[in-house]
């Protein structure tokens, strides 16, 4: 072999080293999927991920997929983020949780649900076990505290008609803590179930119907799809509606008892990068609830025709004009 022949043959070889080094070295960018809801409560994780110092694109990637409401698409939704080998899965709502679950036994589970112990995604809050760790905004005593704040709204109130969707996996969690919190303040529930968009026309005509003085909306993602045909009969029926996050209100309902969402989706940054720093799903102990805030919109009041009590209106967190 003639020397520059030679010569060239060993500087190609040198440079293919170091481009094989190069790439070995490179370290792997994580990648997220996400099933979130909302979108402001994305936008929050975002947030919540560059204060950790993740930067997307460069150091964290998000896979986002949403089910517009129709939790029927939540399968298929998570079985697409599992076949990308993604390594933390997020869930912000309970029925993501519960297919994220279903799906895999070994990625590890970020989720902001209900009652996750009943619910059978997790051992204990203290010690979760399995894959799942995260959040909880169950509370025992907030189904009765947003009764008791309704019946300070409509003085003298005897029925409240439910908003809930049958075929959400809580919706018994929160029916039995509504029960109990209403058998207490001495308050009859009318069940007004919508399990379509085309539900919700008759559920407020079943509560005009059956006398109901108020109304309260369980946390579920197709009754946030639909709040502003909500809002809309809400306001053509003259009954103020209790929600359960102030995204409500934000978007023109009466007022919302619940705790900050917000915080849940910044946490869960938190729990992502404990996660992706090498600490085991099973050893991170569920999180819940400790601030809530009311929210109520004046202006949402006024078009009711109703005063709110000026006590009420001094312990709002906040009042949307």
């Amino acid at each position: 072999m003639r020397r520059r022949e030679f010569i060239t043959l060993l500087g190609g070889a040198a440079v293919g080293r170091s481009l094989a080094a190069s790439a070995q070295t490179q370290p792997k960018i994580p990648r997220i999927g996400c099933v979130f809801a909302v979108i402001p409560a994305l936008e929050t994780f975002r947030q919540g991920l560059r204060e950790l110092g993740y930067v997307e694109g460069q150091t964290i990637v998000l896979e986002v997929r949403s089910a517009e409401g129709r939790s029927e698409r939540l399968p298929d939704l998570v079985a697409e983020l599992v076949g990308l080998k993604v390594e933390v899965l997020v869930a912000q709502s309970t029925p993501a949780a519960l297919a994220a679950k279903n799906a895999t036994q070994t990625i590890p589970i970020v989720m902001m649900a209900t009652d996750p112990v009943a619910l059978g995604l997790v051992g204990s809050l203290s010690r979760p076990g399995g894959n799942v760790t995260g959040l909880s905004y169950f509370s025992e005593a907030i189904m009765g505290k947003r009764l008791e704040l309704l019946k300070e709204v409509v003085p003298g109130l005897a029925r409240v008609g439910v908003l809930r969707n049958p075929l959400h996996p809580a919706d018994p969690i929160y029916w039995k803590e509504t029960e109990v919190a209403a058998q207490r303040l001495g308050v009859a529930l009318e069940a007004l179930d919508v399990r379509g968009p085309e539900d919700f026309e008759a559920a407020f005509a079943t509560a005009k119907q059956r006398n109901a003085q108020a109304l309260f909306a369980f946390d579920d993602p197709h009754i946030n799809t639909y709040r502003s045909r909500i809002f809309a009969l809400a306001a053509s029926s003259r009954l103020p509606v209790m929600y359960t996050f102030r995204d409500y209100p934000d978007a023109g309902g009466l007022m919302s008892y619940g705790p900050i969402g917000v915080f849940f989706a910044h946490r869960a940054a938190t729990f992502v990068d404990k996660i992706l720093k090498g600490v085991k799903p099973a050893d991170l102990p569920i999180e819940q609830p400790t601030k809530f805030e009311l929210v109520i919109n004046v202006k949402a009041a006024k078009a009711l025709g109703l005063t709110i009590p000026p006590p009420l209106l001094a312990r709002a967190d906040e009042l949307i004009e």
